[in-house]
């Protein structure tokens, strides 16, 4: 198991063209747990997690990482303790799957970048979890959404930091790969001890995966904690802003949420 590192922001304010998306927020991620955020579109999930991957320079406060401004540690430094999956991540033309995952061992390399045979094995592994060890010879242009996001999360594998940054991992997935990715997480968490943030967009896969979620509004944190603590009716209707019914679910015991609509709502009587 590795040793966790600590990521937080203090007073974080972060903007596009002059509007603020996400303003003076103070945010503490749980080491060694898995952390999801969740939220209404534009609500400043992703933008939160591009300030705390310092993709996105803050306007004003900052982002720690083990108690240092990430933002005044070299980039190798970060890259070695720090992964990032973005949202829809372009990668070269014609590239084949096990050069882009091999791409996750840089940090580790010099500053040639030379694989060694163990850079070679890890890529493999990767490959392997992610299910796309079968396509390492394709190009990565050929493949489908859900195939091209698996490589991704194969190439976020390889990087093997001590914290990992999702922005919607099960985005192009059906559900059986969208459980089999975050299963895997919840692997990678166990056995080295990873720290994983990441935003998801489903409410009860969220609430059965996360240890610690992180519920936003207009860029401000509304509730976190367990999802069995927090998650219920009026929470829903406070973020999402839709009537909901919340139950246990039967696989997990978390709490699955059932939405309302105008031609779908609890029978009266």
């Amino acid at each position: 198991m590795t040793a966790s590192r600590t990521l937080a922001t203090r007073d974080l304010t972060l903007a596009y063209d002059g509007r603020t998306v996400v303003d003076g927020l103070t945010f503490d991620v749980p080491p060694g747990r898995i952390t999801v955020i969740v939220g209404a579109n534009a609500c400043g999930k992703s933008t939160l997690l591009r300030g705390l991957s310092r993709l996105l320079a803050p306007r004003a406060g900052s982002v720690l990482l083990d108690g240092g401004d990430i933002h005044r540690m070299p980039t190798a430094q970060v890259a070695r303790v720090l992964g990032l999956l973005p949202q829809a991540p372009v990668a070269p033309d014609a590239i084949t799957v096990a050069d882009l995952v091999s791409r996750g061992r840089y940090p580790h390399q010099g500053w040639l970048h030379r694989r060694s045979g163990d850079d070679d094995a890890v890529a493999d592994a990767a490959m392997a979890s992610a299910g796309v060890l079968d396509l390492a010879e394709r190009s990565v242009d050929e493949l489908s959404g859900g195939q091209r996001q698996r490589v991704w999360i194969a190439m976020a594998l390889a990087q093997q930091t001590d914290l990992l940054l999702l922005d919607e991992p099960t985005t192009y997935l059906d559900i059986s790969h969208q459980i089999d990715v975050l299963d895997l997480l919840v692997d990678l968490n166990a056995e080295r001890g990873t720290t994983i943030v990441m935003v998801l967009h489903e409410l009860s896969l969220a609430c059965r995966y996360a240890d610690h979620l992180v519920a936003m509004r207009d860029g401000a944190v509304v509730a976190a904690g367990a999802p069995a603590d927090i998650v219920d009716a009026d929470l829903v209707r406070e973020v999402f802003g839709i009537d909901s019914l919340v139950v246990p679910d039967p696989v997990s015991g978390t709490p699955t949420v059932a939405p309302f609509g105008r031609h779908h709502r609890p029978r009266q009587g």
